[in-house]
């Protein structure tokens, strides 16, 4: 008995939802036709009170089309260095630094001697060599004046000479090792760094360089340029260069086109000196290059923002048109070609003398009537 009271319980709650539902149901369906309803109404009533020769026009910004040159550039974020930037170390030997005898800014010239090494056991060697060069000399003398008076034989006097001679160009070896000692400026420049301390280890193949030494009597902007544009991108080519730091801009011309590809970034170099002499460079400066790729004197370009996409029409701007002595708005496909800095050049669709809406024509219809 419990149990079919529970059932017709339940069964009553699931009706009862379900004619809520249905209500619910029924109530929609009714304000959808009474919001049908009053919107013929609305129409209606708009349609009386608009006179049949009046029509409603938008009111637009419109501008002429005049042909201009239109210019597209590369950019790519690069850095300033000098026309010579060398990193300086011992020429083919090493050692122990003792002396540095320049600071970090100086300005150096070219064989200038930077630092030494110390060189003490060349010199060693270069007095037990000196001492033995006097003693050979003096065998020599000897063996020479015998030989003169036809006394001794002839391989002991061409023996003594021989040992001369030997021991002349050991010194003369000590010396340029002696030489070499140092570290020395190979350009005229400034010193821009100096990794190495006193009492330090350097070589020629040290992973730091000794010095870094760098002429800015020219300077020039590197970048690395994308692989993608290396059939566009070639040496004689117009470069602007802006260097935000100094909030200038100058226009080079590029001087180096690298034709390597660098396998791990896909990438290529290229290189422009800079003319400008009033201007302070610092190494490894930011700078923006702009490289001209493609020009046209007498372009019709426009605001890219004026361009508008739909599905059925494709890419579209609303131009002027007269029709029976009134201003209509009408669509106009177009082709665009490129884009930078906010223009687009258009190959097809515009002609110069055209009239372009350029505000108010997102809201435009074709046919529509405007002012302006």
């Amino acid at each position: 008995m419990k149990q079919i009271f529970l059932v017709s319980f339940i069964f009553l709650i699931i009706s009862g939802c379900a004619n809520k539902e249905a209500d619910k149901r029924a109530q929609l369906e009714q304000l959808k036709k009474e919001h049908d309803k009053l919107t013929e109404t609305i129409l209606k009533l708009e349609k009386e009170l608009t006179p049949d020769n009046v029509v409603s026009s938008a009111s637009v910004s419109v501008e002429t089309i005049r042909k201009i040159t239109f210019e597209h550039y590369i950019e790519v974020q690069g850095r300033i260095d000098g026309n010579q930037n060398i990193a300086v170390n011992p020429r083919n030997q090493g050692g122990m630094v003792t002396k540095i005898l320049v600071h970090e800014g100086e300005t150096v010239t070219k064989g200038q001697v930077l630092a030494e090494l110390d060189a003490e056991v060349l010199r060693q060697q270069l007095i037990d060599l000196q001492n033995k060069l006097a003693f050979a000399t003096d065998i020599y003398n000897r063996q020479k004046s015998l030989w003169d008076q036809q006394i001794g034989s002839e391989v002991q006097f061409l023996k003594a000479k021989n040992d001369v001679e030997t021991i002349r160009n050991g010194i003369a070896t000590l010396d340029e090792q002696i030489k070499m000692s140092v570290i020395a400026s190979p350009i005229n420049g400034t010193i821009e760094e100096i990794p190495i301390k006193v009492g330090q280890l350097t070589s020629p193949a040290s992973p730091l360089p000794a010095f870094r030494i760098i002429n800015f009597s020219t300077a020039k902007a590197l970048a690395d340029v994308g692989e993608a544009y290396s059939a566009k991108v070639n040496t004689g080519d117009q470069v602007k260069v802006f260097l935000p730091d100094l909030n200038q801009e100058f226009t080079e011309k590029v001087t180096f086109a690298s034709k390597y590809i660098n396998p791990t970034n896909r990438t290529f170099l290229v290189e422009a000196h800079l003319h400008q002499p009033n201007i302070t460079f610092r190494a490894n400066m930011i700078a923006v290059l702009r490289i001209l790729d493609y020009t046209n004197p007498a372009a019709i370009a426009i605001q890219q923002s004026y361009i508008q996409n739909s599905r059925d029409d494709g890419q579209f701007v609303f131009v002027v048109a007269e029709e029976n002595g009134k201003k209509i708005a009408r669509k106009r496909s177009v082709t665009p070609r490129v884009s930078y800095n906010g223009l687009t050049e258009i190959v097809n669709g515009l002609s110069e003398g055209d009239k372009i809406i350029t505000a108010g024509y997102k809201d435009l219809y074709n046919g529509q009537q405007i002012d302006y």
